[in-house]
């Protein structure tokens, strides 16, 4: 495979180095844009060759300049949104051209790239495709360009802390969404030790992002493993197009109405700053910085880890209580096992003294249970378990510690880009960029874990022209001080008071309790016997706490030493990508006639984790992968065109895998098309699905990765373990174990087969229709198990409990579509969509993790300009209740409805505008997704120089 890719990397070189020295050619479009109406000069409008990429952008002057190889005649596309676009052949003279807009809005001309890699109207594009440009960033009415994702048709979000989203289409949403990549420039802004984005703690600017493409369902044809659920694609503005300073400065409040908190402020500054040199040098830098109070963990619901749902009880009336967002109470022991291991002890250490004092005798049955029941320490537990009803069988929890007490929500987000830009010829340029962003924020994996310094790097180096680009970049993760919540409420109560001697305490006092009065009831002992156990106890706020809590978060997993009395909560993730792909277009070599595009990449995944993540503290851990990919696309007269793309994947540790592509537009009438497609995507195991060695939960369940290497290495091959439900029901005496069997071959990668029918088109110039469904099959579908293996003696056994990645058997399908309308009447534009989706078909034995909700709906209202320089835009997004299933925590999530606006004033003679805005203006608290943080409103006030 190595030969391959190296042969494939050679021949695309010398095309580009032939498609360098054939297209040296080149003549220089340049002119001015002005308002129609009032004569001024127009900023910002794109200027553009119809069906190229080559264009460039109006300065604050109204002109713009170009250079490029296209021979003439060919056709100028002028757009500004709300503006009608102007459409003019150039066959003479390419300098000093003028075009007048006219004040209007006409919907569907935006142009999309990422559908089939190459410039088109969206109204043409073979699949279903949605898009935010930069005059709609602008003006989205919520905090952020990234918030207002959501309110696009079919999407759906996970919000885990105020910085950290997750994004999905089309079912299986997840709080780390390991099924739906995210590229900023081309980069994938994957964490490498996490597979999936981290929301936009290194993405793009707002000032900066200039547009905003999404590809819902799969697409790995074209991009690659992981985009199973959809593809977001963010690009940033280039330097040669959008010059200048730009600044933002935002101001407002959360936390309005809060029980938790009083009212609590947050900053957000932004800068971008752009210039070029003789339209042969370009640079670029970009800065935000945001500072606020985050969103709290507040579910305090009893938890039931059999079923990983909720269950009825609280602190004070259950003794084996796991609240949601609670940590610490995670582990469950059994009383009469408790009071058993006491006796043992007693036993052993009995017969011990005992043959020292008569010279190696050994004492009978009748003397050692004298000895039980008249010895202080043993007394109660011996009378416990000989006394028929006084000591049941009920498993109890240490008293955990609240999420509020344990995790840092001082959120932070700091973000910084920066580009250099050169063109080697009117047509090839060269690109050096970084991105950078650190932060502390909050995620919500199979634990609560809170990123404190986090921060990722993106550094990327590439050579594109018209038909190719050549890119290498690689993505450096850093945890900086992030630690696991569970582990620190653990190992907190465990530096306090250890479990050996708070769990005898316990059940020493309830029998004491129950022996002292016979009218003592159950829930009377058991509250006597745990105020004994906690008496002392290190609480929130004191000194002994947080002296705990410091040593825990600053020591690393890898480091604890329970025999020693050291305890880490920290994890060391330093994990790195390393990517290179390249990509020819050679539809002009066959003058247009065909579009033909062919490419190949390589990627490393570099774990490094010191052990706390991964099973890497004593060896190094690289994943390769290798594809290939090409795409053929021929239209069929003035109505139809058909492509057909297929991409092959090879990873090291699976086998080879196919992804197949194959698309139709059909033009029934102008500016209307139907849609055909049926796409295949695919999936590899995460990182983590593949190597992860980790204690979570408090430490009560390991996580381990599922190749065949990790089940060899804890023998669950061999020693096969038992299913979660059926050890519950053993311990309650209720049922016999049930063995789990592992499939050798160790966990695969995902696929899934997914048809698409649509149609959108403009019904007069004004109404903008699109509907499409859709029908998903997933074979192989990556869940996990939860599995107890005995690692003691038969007649003493000691079960240990284990989540492994494992596949479903049989296919899991789903059903859906989405249907959406933009209305423009006058200067107001109405939008509406509503999506359904629908899980058909799931495997008896998988757990159901669909996680989302049957019905959505979005319905908005703007008009950038009801009075001179003042506009509004008002968006209310709905949607209906559902059940969560994750490894975290499981529930239903009730349905909700939830209203984001803003009012914007243009202040011409600063050039600036004045935004006053909220999300969930009405402040009805919500949450997402299940155990995840109740989120309210945010109120701001921003003012923006020349946005």
């Amino acid at each position: 495979m190595n030969k391959i890719f190296t042969k494939v990397i050679f021949v695309l070189l010398m095309l580009l180095v032939t498609g360098v020295a054939v297209h040296a050619q080149n003549i220089i479009v340049s002119g001015t844009v002005t308002d129609k109406l009032t004569k001024q000069p127009l900023p910002g409008v794109s200027v553009t060759i119809k069906g190229k990429t080559a264009g460039s952008s109006t300065d604050l002057k109204g002109q713009f300049s170009f250079n490029t190889t296209e021979k003439t005649p060919f056709t100028l596309v002028v757009s500004y949104v709300g503006f009608t676009p102007v459409e003019q052949q150039v066959s003479g003279n390419t300098q000093n051209l003028s075009f007048e807009l006219e004040d209007g809005v006409v919907l569907g001309q935006e142009v999309v790239i990422s559908a089939s890699r190459t410039p088109e109207r969206i109204l043409e594009s073979p699949v279903t495709i949605e898009r935010m440009g930069a005059a709609q960033i602008r003006e989205v009415a919520a905090p952020s360009f990234y918030d207002a994702i959501q309110n696009i048709k079919g999407v759906e979000m996970s919000t885990q802390s105020l910085t950290f989203r997750s994004y999905n289409t089309r079912g299986f949403n997840a709080n780390g969404n390991t099924r739906f990549n995210q590229l900023i420039d081309g980069m994938d802004n994957q964490a490498p030790g996490l597979n999936f984005s981290v929301g936009n703690i290194v993405g793009i600017t707002e000032l900066d992002v200039d547009i905003v493409e999404l590809l819902p369902g799969a697409s790995s044809a074209l991009y690659g493993a992981g985009g199973i659920s959809g593809t977001l694609l963010m690009t940033s503005k280039d330097p040669f197009k959008y010059q200048g300073v730009s600044a933002q400065l935002k101001v407002g409040v959360n936390h309005v109405n809060d029980n938790n908190s009083s009212v609590q402020e947050f900053r957000q500054f932004d800068l971008r700053m752009a210039k070029s040199w003789n339209n042969k040098f370009g640079a670029k830098f970009a800065f935000s910085y945001l500072q606020a109070k985050d969103w709290f963990g507040t579910n305090y619901s009893n938890f039931d880890r059999s079923s990983n749902m909720p269950k009825s009880g609280t602190r004070q009336s259950d003794p084996n209580y796991d609240g949601v967002n609670v940590y610490g109470d995670e582990t469950a022991y059994n009383m009469r096992s408790v009071a058993n291991s006491v006796l043992a002890a007693g036993t052993q250490g009995y017969i011990t003294q005992y043959g020292q004092l008569t010279g190696g005798l050994t004492p009978s049955q009748a003397q050692i249970n004298a000895f039980l029941a008249s010895n202080a320490q043993t007394r109660p537990f011996f009378a416990g378990i000989n006394t028929p009803g006084l000591l049941p069988s009920q498993d109890i929890t240490r008293t955990g510690y609240n999420e509020i007490d344990l995790v840092d929500y001082g959120t932070k987000s700091l973000k910084m880009s920066g580009g250099l830009y050169y063109n080697l010829t009117p047509t090839v340029q060269l690109i050096a960029q970084a991105n950078w962003g650190t932060g502390t924020s909050v995620y919500t994996g199979s634990d609560r874990y809170s990123l404190r310094n986090f921060n990722i790097g993106l550094y990327k180096l590439e050579l594109k022209g018209q038909d190719f680009y050549l890119r290498g970049y690689t993505t450096q993760e850093r945890s900086g001080d992030s630690y696991i919540s569970s582990i620190l409420g653990a190992y907190v109560s465990e530096k306090d008071k250890s479990s050996q001697t708070w769990l005898p305490q316990y059940v020493g006092n309830y029998i004491g309790a129950r022996l002292s009065n016979a009218a003592v009831t159950d829930a009377q002992a058991h509250a006597a016997a745990r105020q004994a156990a906690d008496a002392g106890r290190a609480l929130p706020g004191t000194a002994r706490f947080e002296t705990f809590a410091n040593q825990i978060k600053d020591t690393f997993i890898s480091q604890t030493n329970l025999a020693t009395g050291v305890y880490g909560a920290k994890f060391d993730d330093k994990s790195n990508l390393y990517h290179y792909e390249g990509m020819y277009n050679f539809s002009r070599a066959f003058n247009n006639v065909v579009e033909f595009q062919v490419g190949a990449s390589a990627r490393r995944y570099d774990l490094n984790s010191g052990g706390t993540i991964f099973d890497d503290l004593n060896r190094e851990i690289n994943i390769d992968e290798y594809a290939a990919f090409a795409q053929l696309a021929k239209k069929f007269g003035e109505s139809f065109k058909l492509s057909v793309a297929g991409r092959y994947d090879k990873s090291q540790n699976f086998e080879g895998r196919l992804t197949p592509r194959v698309t139709g537009v059909w033009t029934v009438a102008p500016n209307n098309n139907i849609r055909a497609s049926f796409q295949t995507g695919f999936r590899n195991p995460t990182t983590q699905n593949q190597y992860i060695d980790l204690a979570v939960g408090g430490g009560s369940q390991r996580l381990i990765g599922g190749i065949p290497e990790f089940l060899n290495k804890y023998n669950l091959l061999t020693n096969r373990p038992i299913t979660e439900a059926s050890y519950r029901n053993l311990v309650a005496g209720t049922g016999a174990p049930v063995v789990y069997n592992f499939d050798a071959r160790g966990v695969r990668p995902e696929s899934v087969t997914a048809y698409e029918l649509g149609y959108k088109g403009l019904l007069g110039s004004k109404l903008l229709v699109d509907v499409y469904g859709f029908m998903n099959t997933y074979k192989d579908f990556i869940t996990a198990v939860v599995v107890r293996q005995n690692q003691g003696a038969p007649t003493a056994p000691n079960f240990v409990k284990f989540g492994v990645p494992v596949n479903a058997a049989g296919n899991v399908k789903t059903y859906g579509g989405a249907f959406g309308l933009d209305y423009v009447m006058g200067k107001y534009t109405v939008s509406g969509n509503v999506s359904y989706n629908k899980l058909q078909d799931l495997p008896a034995e998988y757990d159901n993790d669909f996680n989302t909700p049957e019905i959505r709906y979005n319905l908005g209202l703007s008009n950038r300009e009801i009075i001179k320089n003042f506009g509004f835009n008002i968006n209310y997004r709905w949607q209906d209740r559902f059940t969560w299933f994750s490894s975290f925590a499981g529930g239903e999530v009730p349905a909700f409805g939830t209203v984001d606006a803003q009012v914007n004033l243009k202040v011409p003679s600063v050039n600036s505008v004045i935004k006053i805005g909220g999300s969930n203006i009405l402040n009805k608290y919500y949450f997402t997704s299940y155990g995840n943080p109740e989120v309210g409103a945010m109120y701001y006030v921003s003012l923006a120089f020349n946005p």
